[in-house]
């Protein structure tokens, strides 16, 4: 693939693609993380998805190995893995583009048509998992604080989402520092989640790409 897609676009954003060659090397250094099927990932400039893709590939694989005899589990881990990979990008055709591409990794792992219930969760999943927004600010592109959707899979079907904003994950990682005023805190006393759900079936998760320009309402203002 191009490491650029213009020269202008280098200069105006840095843009510049990472080698697949290289990708490998780096996801190599954390090998057995990115085996795990429910570890997660934050790129943080996903762009279209070069190290984002083959963290889930090598998520699937492993599904594979664990519950490829069993369609029911291994479709639903699948999407696990899915739910597990996250990403902030700037540019917005980038950000469509990786979108796309997870999507497809998935849709080919599983055979999925565009009707089946698990490809329009998997849909949705990506509309909140990779946000276009600027990871500096750690807000959206309209001037929200990005809120990540942490997936969890519960078993026999059902799924559990809390949101939490990242200016305030990436600050607690601060609040363990000796002397800190907030050291004495536990971890559930920082990690609050901006909202619950009640746990979700894939087919409650489809539901929700049909609305997913109401996912704004559910999030936590400034």
């Amino acid at each position: 693939m191009k490491l650029v897609k213009s020269k202008q676009r280098v200069a105006d954003h840095g843009e510049v693609f990472t080698p697949a060659w290289l990708v490998e090397a780096m996801l190599d250094l954390v090998k057995g993380e990115t085996e795990r099927i429910d570890s997660r990932f934050l790129e943080p400039a996903c762009g279209s998805g070069n190290f984002l893709v083959r963290i889930l590939q090598r998520k699937l694989a492993a599904v594979e190995l664990k519950f490829g005899k069993s369609d029911f589990e291994r479709r639903h881990y699948a999407l696990l893995a899915l739910m597990c990979c996250y990403g902030i990008e700037l540019l917005a055709d980038n950000i469509a583009e990786c979108r796309a591409n997870m999507l497809e990794v998935l849709a080919d792992h599983l055979k999925l048509e565009e009707s089946d219930d698990l490809y329009r969760a998997a849909s949705y999943v990506l509309s909140q998992n990779l946000v276009h927004g600027d990871a500096l600010t750690m807000r959206t592109i309209d001037d929200r604080p990005i809120t990540f959707a942490e997936w969890g899979y519960l078993g026999k079907g059902k799924f559990q989402r809390r949101d939490f904003r990242l200016d305030v994950l990436t600050g607690a990682s601060a609040y363990s520092a000796e002397g800190d005023l907030f050291a004495h805190l536990g971890k559930h006393e920082i990690f609050t989640p901006t909202q619950t759900y009640p746990p979700m079936t894939v087919r409650e998760l489809a539901a929700g790409f049909a609305h997913v320009t109401l996912a704004p309402s559910l999030r936590e203002e400034a």
